[in-house]
C-alpha cells in the first residue's frame, strides 16, 4: 500500500556517485566500515524519515511513497535533482597573500570561508589560490538504494525513533514514556552524555519537531538523566 504525507518510516539506505561508485551516506555498519567512513558518534541502523519533513531528498521521497513496507528499490538521482549542476562562475581565484596577510597557512584540499561561502581550495600555484564554491556533488549522478523496514503506526514508538534521531542515543539506551491522556512525554537518557556538547540544542531539536508533528496529542516534554551505581558484576543497580 502506498505511503503518503506524514507516514513515519524506518528507511535503511545507501547512497553511492554513479560515475566513481564512491559512497556518500549509509545507515549500514558494515558498509560504512568496509568504505571507511565508519563514525562511532553515530547510530547505525534503520532510520526515521517522516514523508513530507525535508530530511530526505524530495525526488527519492516521491518514490519511496509509491513502495510497500519491506519492499527495496534502487532511484537514480539527476544533479537537477540533487545537488544542481555545477556552475563555473562558482570557482573563485584569489591571491595567496590574501590569506598569508591573515595568517592563513592554505594547503589544496582544504575547506575555507569566505564571504561568498565555504569552499574547497582546488590549486595553489604562481601566487594563485582557485577555491570551489560548488557543493561537492553538484553535477553528480546519485544513486539510492533504500529499502522501507517498517512503517510506524504507534505514538510510543514514533517518538522513540524521532528521540534517536535527534538525540543521537542508540534506541535501547532510551527510555520514552508517553501518556496520551495528560499529552506529556518523558525521556530518560543514560547520564554518561550529559556532558555532550550538542545536546542541549538536540534536546531543543527533539522538542521542536514532536510539538509540532504531535500538535493535537502533546503538550509537554520533560528529559531526563538518569545516573546509576554499577554492581560489582557491572550490572547497574
Amino acid at each position: 500500500m502506498p505511503f503518503e504525507k506524514g507516514d513515519f518510516l524506518l528507511v535503511e539506505y545507501t547512497v553511492r556517485v554513479k560515475e566513481t561508485g564512491n559512497i556518500v551516506d549509509t545507515t549500514d555498519a558494515n558498509i560504512a566500515k568496509q568504505e571507511k567512513i565508519y563514525d562511532e558518534a553515530r547510530v547505525y541502523g534503520p532510520t526515521l524519515i517522516v514523508l513530507g519533513k525535508g530530511w530526505f531528498n524530495q525526488f527519492v521521497e516521491e518514490e519511496i511513497m509509491k513502495l510497500n513496507e519491506g519492499e527495496e528499490k534502487v532511484i537514480e538521482v539527476p544533479p537537477e535533482k540533487a545537488y544542481g549542476e555545477r556552475d563555473p562562475g562558482k570557482v573563485k581565484v584569489y591571491s595567496l597573500r590574501e590569506f598569508t596577510k591573515k595568517g592563513y597557512e592554505v594547503k589544496v584540499g582544504d575547506i575555507i570561508e569566505t564571504d561568498t561561502g565555504r569552499g574547497v581550495v582546488k590549486s595553489i600555484s604562481g601566487g594563485r589560490v582557485v577555491v570551489d564554491f560548488n557543493h561537492p556533488l553538484a553535477g553528480k549522478v546519485l544513486v539510492y538504494k533504500v529499502k522501507v523496514v517498517k512503517k510506524i503506526a504507534d505514538a510510543k514508538e514514533k517518538l522513540l525513533h524521532l528521540a534517536i534521531r535527534h538525540l543521537n542515543i542508540p534506541g535501547e539506551e532510551l527510555k520514552v514514556e508517553y501518556d496520551e491522556a495528560s499529552k506529556k512525554v518523558v525521556v530518560s537518557l543514560p547520564g554518561k552524555y550529559i556532558s555532550r556538547r550538542d545536546l542541549p540544542y538536540a534536546k531543543v531539536s527533539f522538542a521542536t519537531d514532536a510539538l509540532e508533528l504531535f500538535k493535537d496529542s502533546l503538550n509537554e516534554i520533560v528529559f531526563q538523566e538518569v545516573i546509576a551505581r554499577k554492581t560489582e558484576q557491572g550490572q547497574k543497580s
